[in-house]
């Protein structure tokens, strides 16, 4: 039997069981995560040039430098300890330990729910690198202090979408109908409901549509408590609310295959064997619980903090990078 088949079954019984439609939150979660049918689980092909996208990382240096740089600047005295949340290949991991030397080395944790990912991480690293399931296990091992850092982490947590119509919010939901997946929207979504985001502050034309990364929050929340001392570099594509939306009216969703950028419609076809994101509203990421002294910089400039230069040119090879990645500092 194909593997359509069965896919198509749980999408169908999950939509019977959510009483006709599935909110697109919940679908991106099962397409990215599901155990058996999820992206990250079993469909992902790889991130390079025989992948479905391509990192930083893999393309340039500079990164795996300035957060060694980073790093050095706040470890602590003696035994220090360093995450990685979501590794990818492993090359961001591998550049950092490398430009650290190993006079500076620390205990490298990395924390991976991929599991083909997490293998080709430990082939690379090796057992010098600790891996765990989640943020909880990893700071207990680190006794609750750790520096923390992420490349492209954040825009693969699901989201939940809203479209402004007629000055009243509505979130979209997805449902298969003859073999098709249509766009659906669920009851005019009342103030008191909605979710604490700062995109709705702002007065949007009718049509707007914008995403909510709520699961985010929650995660955060979730390990948050554990961690008692460092310093945290969330690094992403997207930008601070309201520039966020600027000339985007179908909000920011895509998916990516072969290195093909999806959007709206194609996007919600081949469940679980594309990758879905969406760029990060880093107003958000610092309005949930982000301390007084959160930092945030275009890659470009943080990349020009570290090597003591003016900013421009750090990402001589692809200057788009250097303003549409955002790099946000902040501490427990």
């Amino acid at each position: 039997m194909s593997q359509a088949a069965p896919k198509l079954q749980f999408l169908l019984d999950l939509q019977e069981q959510l009483g006709g439609s599935i909110p697109f939150e919940r679908w991106m979660q099962e397409a990215l995560y599901h155990p058996e049918f999820g992206y990250y689980a079993a469909g992902i092909r790889g991130i390079g040039r025989r992948g479905d996208f391509t990192t930083w990382p893999v393309l340039h240096e500079s990164l795996a430098r300035g957060i060694a740089r980073w790093a050095l600047a706040n470890k602590p005295s003696g035994r220090w300890h360093l995450i990685e949340i979501g590794a990818g290949t492993g090359t961001l991991a591998a550049g950092v330990l490398r430009a650290l030397g190993w006079w500076n080395r620390p205990q490298m944790h990395i924390v991976e729910v991929s599991p083909p990912l997490r293998q080709e991480q430990q082939t690379l690293l090796g057992r010098k690198t600790t891996w765990h399931p989640n943020m909880t296990e990893a700071l207990a091992a680190c006794d609750g202090s750790a520096l923390i850092y992420s490349n492209e982490l954040v825009d693969a947590f699901p989201a939940r979408i809203f479209q402004n119509q007629d000055k009243v919010w509505h979130e979209l939901a997805l449902r298969i109908e003859n073999g098709r997946v249509e766009e659906t929207w669920l009851a005019p979504l009342p103030d008191t409901a909605r979710p604490d985001s700062t995109a709705f502050a702002t007065p949007w034309p009718e049509g707007q549509r914008i995403e909510v990364q709520e699961s985010f929050a929650t995660w955060r929340d979730d390990w948050r408590p554990a961690w008692k001392a460092g310093a945290i570099l969330t690094i992403d594509y997207g930008d601070a609310c309201p520039a966020l939306y600027h000339r985007r009216p179908q909000g920011s969703l895509r998916a990516f295959a072969h290195h093909q950028r999806l959007e709206g419609a194609a996007a919600y076809a081949g469940f679980g064997v594309r990758d879905l994101t969406v760029d990060v509203n880093f107003s958000d990421l610092i309005a949930w619980g982000g301390p007084p002294d959160a930092e945030l910089l275009t890659l470009d400039a943080f990349l020009a903090r570290q090597n003591r230069k003016p900013a421009s040119g750090h990402l001589d090879q692809f200057p788009e990078a250097g303003e549409a990645f955002k790099v946000l500092i902040q501490s427990p």
